[in-house]
């Protein structure tokens, strides 16, 4: 299959189009079709060539995932007309986004190693190191800064600047508390660790729902669970799942998204590759075969306005 790149749909209903670094969103009044392309990203560079069914991988995640949180909380999802899209409800986005720790890792792990014990608020044992579990998750939320970067932020700036009211705020971090357990418990049957994620809400009708995407790759980070303690007492690296994968081969090649740098050639093999390990963390995931639909976009489009008659 030829890798989506890029859409250029004429909707039912449309009204607008927002290209993100991923996905292609569509508004069409009440709802929004969310399309993921098979554009991938890394460093925040958008990389040359696409990964065939990279959209359909974490489409058909976070379609899994939403279904099963439902009864924590509503969720946008509506339908999956095809596997790169999701139609759901457009809601009025709060200005934050929660991200929940189970592990000192990542950023976290960067700024605890420079010295600092405090984290958007929250205060950090000491004597912890890379990759170990805290005592209770922490929820470290960011806001988007206004030339767009995402900003570390504390519950009581959030609630002080006015960006989400208190009930509200304390709503969503019970919330996030809950799908990040919900998270916690299928990663485990899976043989998994959830370290760390992050989710997005919004509200329609006065009514809080979860938004985007859940628990995918590109949102998450996983360990495998087997070998964790021994990989902890060795001072080792934990084996990830996740897209850590592409940054480290763009790395080796010379690529960190800095200035003057180039991408390295993606070759037909290289880009076969990244197929195989987006596929590979599926499985690993879902614990069920992944199925290699064949799609074009004029196939999406056709689908997806087929679903929108019946709205």
């Amino acid at each position: 299959m030829k890798a989506i790149v890029s859409t250029d749909f004429k909707l039912e209903g449309m009204k607008s189009k927002y290209v993100g670094k991923v996905r292609d969103v569509y508004d069409l009044g009440d709802y929004l079709a969310m399309v993921v392309s098979d554009r991938i990203s890394a460093f925040d560079v958008v990389l040359p060539e696409g990964i065939p069914y990279k959209g359909q991988v974490l489409n058909k995640i976070a379609e899994r995932f939403l279904d099963a949180t439902a009864d924590i909380l509503p969720n946008w999802k509506l339908a999956v007309p095809a596997p790169n899209v999701t139609v759901g409800y457009k809601c009025e986005p709060f200005k934050v986004e929660m991200v929940i720790r189970g592990y000192l890792t990542g950023h976290a792990w960067r700024e605890y190693k420079a010295g600092k014990r405090t984290l958007c608020g929250v205060a950090l044992p000491e004597g912890m190191v890379e990759n170990q579990k805290f005592p209770e998750p922490i929820i470290t939320p960011t806001t988007k800064a206004a030339e767009g970067h995402d900003e570390d932020i504390s519950k009581e700036e959030i609630i002080a600047r006015g960006i989400v009211g208190r009930d509200d705020y304390e709503q969503l971090e019970a919330y996030t508390r809950a799908i990040y357990a919900r998270g916690c418990e299928m990663a485990a049957e899976r043989g998994l660790i959830l370290v760390d994620t992050k989710y997005e809400f919004g509200k329609r009708d006065g009514v809080i729902y979860l938004m985007d995407e859940v628990h995918t790759p590109d949102s998450s980070r996983y360990f495998y669970a087997e070998g964790y303690e021994e990989r902890q007492a060795r001072g080792e690296r934990q084996k990830q799942l996740s897209k850590e994968f592409v940054r480290e081969w763009l790395m080796a090649n010379g690529f960190q998204g800095l200035e003057g740098q180039t991408v390295p050639e993606m070759t037909p093999e290289i880009v076969a590759g990244i197929t195989d390990r987006y596929i590979e963390l599926y499985e690993n995931i879902t614990g069920e075969p992944f199925v290699r639909e064949d799609y074009s976009a004029s196939d999406i489009e056709a689908r997806l306005n087929d679903y929108l008659r019946t709205l």
